[in-house]
């Protein structure tokens, strides 16, 4: 297990230390999936987790498509109460 300080942004965002990408092959556009168990955040490649679930792209993909119509409502000029979080 390594051990890293990383910075959250303003806008909640977090950058991955190089040489992590580099010891876990991710490279620009892998999806990855972000979980809460207890105070613990994890984060794990999204066909590692599919493959855990048991379920195909197909899924993943209809997953996907359920949060980006529901990014609409979230993401919205009206709704500036979220950006306190």
């Amino acid at each position: 297990m390594e051990l890293k300080t990383i910075k959250l942004s303003e806008k909640g965002q977090i950058s991955i230390p190089k040489d992590i990408r580099r010891d876990m092959r991710l490279k620009k556009g892998d999806k990855l999936v972000l979980m809460t168990r207890g105070k613990q955040l994890i984060l794990q490649k999204a066909d590692l987790v599919l493959k855990k679930l048991g379920i195909g792209e197909e899924s993943m993909q209809s997953m996907m498509a359920s949060e980006a119509a529901l990014k609409k409502d979230w993401d919205n000029k009206y709704d500036e109460r979220w950006n306190r979080y």
